[in-house]
C-alpha cells in the first residue's frame, strides 16, 4: 500500500468508516449502518464462494437504480468482479453483453420482469435473485436453481484484481470492455473525496444511474471511502427531487448538466426548502456544464458548483475545479485532480501551456488498458498515457479548458470549430434554454455546423434570428447553417446530450 492512499481494495475501504454511522439511504427507507454493509459484503463474498464464484468472476448487475444496486455493487466487487448491465437494455443487448463479458452470473432483483432472465438462461448463466432486506441496502442472494462450487480464487479481493468492468458507450465503434482494478477504484474514491473534502457527516443524494461509473464512483464509493453517506433515490425525477432533497438532507448532489437544467424551474419554487437545507456543493460532471448553467445553478442554490472531468477510463475523476477559496471557473473542468494531466500533439509530444491538443493521463486511477483489444490499446496508451479522446489546453494557473471530444470538433472545409464554443454564445440568448451543436454532412465542405435548440418557456426565437445573433458573436464559419427547434434534445442512457448521429436523427442530411 502507498502512503498516500489509505485502502487498496474495497474491503479495505469499507473497513475504516466508524461501524456505527450511515452509509446506504433510500427515501423511506431505515439506514444501512457502516458496519451492517461491511457483514453484508463478507456474508455475499461467502455465498459466491459457495456457488463457486470468486475473485475475478464476472458477475453480470441488474438492478433499478436504488440502495440494493449501490450495495451489491460493493458487496459484490469485495470478492468478484461486477459487471453493472442498464437495467433498461432489450434481449439483444443483454444477448450481447452478456457473451462479451463472459458472465458467471446474473444477479437481478428478485421478481423483476426483464428479458435479462430468458437470455441468461439461453445461455446457461445462472440467475441469483436478489431478495432485499428491511434496511435500505441489505439483501440476500437465492439461486434460480441450486449452485455449487469452488471457486479458482476465493476470499476477499485483492489490490490487482478487477473489481468493475464496464463498456464504453460505442457510438462510433464496438463497445470496448474497460477492466478496472481496486486499485484504481479505491484510487478514484480517494481523490473525490479530497476534492471535496469530504468528512463522515457528508451525505450525498445519488440521482445519478448506478451502472454509470459517475455514480458508482462520485456518489457512492467516495461517500463510503470517506465514512459518509449516500442516499439512493430510484433515478433522475425533477418533480419528485425537492421532496427527497427535504427528507435527506443531503451536503452534496452530484449529477450531469442535463439533471441540472431540467431542476433549475423547480428550484425557484422551492426556495424555502433549499434555505433549510444542509447543502455545500453541486458538482457537475460527465458532460460539459454551460457558464451560463453554472452562475444560475449558484444563484438558486446558493452554493459553489464544482465542474469536474471524468472519464470510464480514468476511473471517472481526472480533474476537478477545487471548492473555496480558491478560484473556480465557469468553462474550465479545474486542475488535476487524481492522474496527471498534460497535453499531447499527434506526434506523442507533450505541449506547453496555452497549446491545443489531445488531453492525456497517467496515474493509479487509469485502467490497464481494454480487454483483448491490443488494437484500441495501441490507439489509446502513447510513452505511458492514455489519450482520453478530448482536445484541450491547461491555462497559465494549470486549469484544464476543453474544447471537445476530438470526433465531435466541426471539420468544416479544413476550418474546424468547437461545438462547445458555439453551445456557449448560443446559451447567451435570452430565448434558450438548453443547447446542443453538431456536424451535419454537407456535399461540399464535409461537414456544416448544425444546432438543436430548446426554448425556454413562454419565449420565442426563429431561426434567422438565432444564427443573427451567433453571426454577431462568432466567426462566420461557426455559425450555425441549419438550427432545429425541438422540445428534448435526445439524450443518452445517462442523460448526456448526443452530438455523434444526432443529424441522422434528426434527418439533416447533405
Amino acid at each position: 500500500m502507498t502512503d498516500a492512499y489509505p485502502a487498496d481494495t474495497i474491503p479495505d475501504l469499507l473497513a475504516r468508516a466508524a461501524p456505527e454511522g450511515r452509509a446506504i439511504g433510500a427515501p423511506g427507507r431505515p439506514w444501512l449502518a457502516h458496519g451492517a454493509l461491511g457483514e453484508l459484503a463478507r456474508e455475499t463474498v461467502a455465498a459466491l464462494n459457495a456457488m463457486g464464484i470468486g475473485r475475478n468472476d464476472r458477475v453480470a448487475i441488474v438492478l433499478p437504480n436504488g440502495p440494493e444496486m449501490a450495495a451489491s455493487f460493493v458487496a459484490i466487487a469485495s470478492g468478484a468482479t461486477t459487471a453493472p448491465l442498464n437495467p433498461s437494455y432489450k434481449a439483444e443487448e443483454f444477448d450481447f453483453y452478456l457473451a462479451d463479458l463472459h458472465a458467471r452470473a446474473l444477479v437481478i432483483l428478485e421478481g423483476m420482469d426483464s428479458p435479462a432472465r430468458a437470455v441468461a438462461a439461453a445461455r446457461g448463466v445462472p440467475v441469483l435473485d436478489l431478495r432485499p432486506g428491511e434496511a435500505a441496502g441489505a439483501f440476500t442472494l437465492h439461486p434460480a436453481v441450486p449452485l455449487t462450487g469452488t471457486p479458482a480464487h476465493a476470499g476477499p479481493a485483492q489490490a490487482d484484481d478487477v473489481a468493475l468492468v464496464l463498456h464504453t458507450s460505442g457510438t462510433t465503434s464496438r463497445p470496448k470492455i474497460v477492466p478496472l482494478r481496486h486499485v484504481n477504484v479505491t484510487a478514484s474514491a480517494f481523490h473525490i473525496g479530497r476534492t471535496l473534502r469530504l468528512a463522515p457527516d457528508d451525505r450525498c443524494l445519488n440521482i445519478m444511474p448506478l451502472f454509470h461509473i459517475h455514480g458508482l464512483m462520485a456518489a457512492t464509493l467516495a461517500s463510503l471511502g470517506a465514512g459518509a453517506s449516500v442516499c439512493a433515490t430510484p433515478g433522475f425525477n425533477a418533480f419528485r427531487f425537492f421532496a427527497w432533497f427535504e427528507e435527506v438532507r443531503p451536503s452534496w448532489v452530484t449529477a450531469v448538466p442535463t439533471m441540472y437544467q431540467a431542476l433549475l424551474p423547480y428550484a425557484e419554487r422551492n426556495r424555502e426548502i433549499i434555505a433549510r437545507g444542509r447543502l455545500r456543493l453541486l458538482r457537475s460532471s460527465s458532460a460539459s456544464l454551460p457558464p451560463q448553467v453554472m452562475t444560475a445553478l449558484e444563484a438558486a442554490f446558493g452554493v459553489p458548483v464544482i465542474e469536474s472531468y471524468g472519464m470510464t477510463e480514468a476511473s471517472h475523476q481526472m480533474a476537478s475545479n477545487p471548492l473555496p477559496p480558491a478560484p473556480r471557473y465557469a468553462g474550465s473542468v479545474g486542475l488535476a485532480a487524481g492522474p496527471e494531466v498534460a497535453i499531447m500533439n499527434d506526434a506523442g509530444a507533450l505541449l506547453p501551456s496555452g497549446e491545443r491538443g489531445e488531453v492525456v493521463i497517467r496515474g493509479r486511477n487509469v485502467t490497464a488498458g481494454y480487454e483483448a483489444n491490443p488494437e484500441a490499446n495501441a490507439k489509446a496508451f502513447t510513452n505511458g498515457w492514455f489519450r482520453t479522446g478530448d482536445e484541450g489546453w491547461l491555462d497559465a494557473a494549470g486549469y484544464l479548458r476543453l474544447s471537445g471530444r476530438l470526433k465531435e470538433i466541426i471539420n468544416r472545409g479544413g476550418e474546424k470549430v468547437s461545438p462547445l464554443e458555439v453551445d456557449a454564445v448560443l446559451m447567451e440568448h435570452p430565448a434558450v434554454q438548453q443547447v446542443v451543436t453538431f456536424a451535419m454532412p454537407h456535399d461540399k465542405l464535409g461537414e456544416e455546423v448544425a444546432a438543436a435548440v430548446v426554448l425556454r418557456e413562454g419565449t420565442s426565437c426563429d431561426e434567422a434570428g438565432l444564427r443573427d445573433f451567433a453571426a454577431a458573436r462568432l466567426a462566420a464559419f461557426k455559425v450555425p447553417r441549419r438550427v432545429v427547434f425541438l422540445s428534448e434534445i435526445p439524450k443518452g442512457a445517462t442523460g448526456k446530450l448526443q452530438r455523434i448521429g444526432l443529424a441522422a436523427r434528426l434527418g439533416l442530411g447533405g
